[in-house]
């Protein structure tokens, strides 16, 4: 999977969590997955825990991750409020 393809996998959106970065679809914080990681839980942890979730969602947190620490900024498309 393409980093781009990654990427399409995180939506922002001014009415869904307050506009932080989620998971499309879903109402997981790209940041709370990263927080998981970073404190030592595994991929295979994360999806027992939200097995609503596919591998390639968490691989899409770690790319956006990577993308905002390169002080780029991130084409998101930003969804249409209602």
């Amino acid at each position: 999977m393409t980093r781009q393809e990654l990427l399409s996998r995180i939506s922002i959106n001014a009415d869904v969590c307050f506009g932080k970065p989620c998971i499309r679809g879903h109402r997981i914080w790209v940041s709370l997955i990263l927080d998981f990681l970073a404190s030592g839980e595994t991929m295979e942890e994360i999806l027992e825990d939200y097995p609503q979730l596919a591998r390639e969602d968490v691989l899409a947190c770690i790319a956006y991750g990577a993308e905002m620490a390169r002080e780029r900024y991130v084409e998101i498309p930003i969804e249409a409020t209602r």
